[in-house]
């Protein structure tokens, strides 16, 4: 089975040809970031229109990578939800008028389903059960997963995403979008022991998180040292993700310990932070990562999750539906 993955959620355009005997084919990305960057932030509209002017032409590279025709295809994928409503609908529409006209199913894919499922496309993958801790855009979660389509929650963040955080301190310190790479790169710069941040919601019981409190720190900080010179800056970023990564990782091996799990897997843009990967390294048994060009968003994760809900036998009716808002405990399993 030959599936296309079409992701549009926010603001990369990716595109993927997976098949059930050769793997991936083919991963074409377009990233808006600069575009976005001199807004501090992604605008709605904007991703949209990019998305229009992008999809097609990434799906005939992709095609032309693999040696393949859109009459080879089995099936389509595209990203339903979460993400921005108008971007969802710009590869949900073309995802689905592409299926209805070669007479093939289309499936709409939970976006962060497929982040948790994009390390089953590395070299090493964890087995069944695991535990995955999510950090993607808007979304910080703890989640148990059974097998494709069981999984328990098992924390999220109550207000500011950990990704969302990075965004918010870096444009504090007059850092570009998107803030992780930027406060990764910044924090190679910084004295230790400087500054001490809160590792917030790691003093009570629970696996849920809190980053708005992080973030009003590092705001307080950087008012008092201004004006803000380079070295204050570095030592600010250091202190600043040690804080994020600390906090993620008391809370993931608190997570393996409460479902008596030694595997996890951590998915999404912030996974492909170094300093995590390190942390992670040296207090959880076993932890397994995407490849580092499928931990942001991409098409890859998307065609890989279509297919193996198309491979289990879903069905989908041809109405386009895509969700902003979808919780991942709503997903049916396969």
């Amino acid at each position: 089975m030959l599936v296309l993955g079409i992701e549009t959620s926010c603001d990369e355009t990716g595109i993927a040809l997976y098949d059930s005997s050769e793997g991936l084919l083919a991963n074409a990305l377009y990233s808006q970031a600069a575009t976005h960057a001199e807004y501090g932030g992604v605008v709605p509209e904007i991703a949209s229109r990019d998305h229009i002017r992008k999809t097609l032409p990434l799906i005939r590279q992709a095609l032309d990578d693999a040696g393949k025709r859109v009459a080879d295809l089995d099936g389509v994928a595209y990203t339903a939800g979460p993400g921005l409503i108008g971007a969802l609908m710009v590869g949900a529409g073309i995802g689905r008028a592409l299926a209805w006209s070669r007479g093939i199913p289309a499936i709409g894919v939970h976006h962060m389903e497929a982040h948790l499922l994009a390390p089953l496309l590395a070299a090493e993958t964890p087995s069944l059960p695991f535990v995955a801790l999510l950090v993607s855009g808007g979304h910080t979660q703890l989640v148990r997963v059974d097998a494709i389509g069981r999984y328990t929650l098992l924390g999220e963040s109550l207000d500011d995403a950990a990704g969302e955080a990075f965004d918010k301190a870096a444009k504090m310190m007059g850092r570009g979008y998107p803030g992780g790479p930027e406060i990764a790169a910044l924090a190679t710069a910084g004295r230790p022991g400087r500054f001490r941040f809160p590792r917030p919601m790691t003093d009570r019981p629970g696996l849920d998180f809190s980053f708005s409190g992080l973030k009003t720190f590092t705001a307080n900080t950087v008012r008092d040292l201004q004006p803000l010179t380079g070295q204050d800056a570095a030592d600010v970023a250091l202190a600043f993700q040690d804080a994020v990564v600390d906090t993620l990782v008391i809370k993931c091996r608190r997570a393996l310990k409460a479902t008596g799990i030694d595997e996890l897997v951590v998915a999404g843009g912030v996974a492909a932070n170094t300093d995590l990967r390190k942390k992670m390294a040296a207090s959880v048994p076993a932890v397994y990562y995407a490849p580092p060009e499928l931990c942001t968003d991409n098409g890859a994760m998307i065609a890989f999750t279509g297919h193996e809900r198309l491979a289990a036998g879903a069905v989908e009716p041809l109405a386009i539906a895509t969700r902003p808002r979808w919780p991942i405990a709503e997903l049916a399993p396969t």
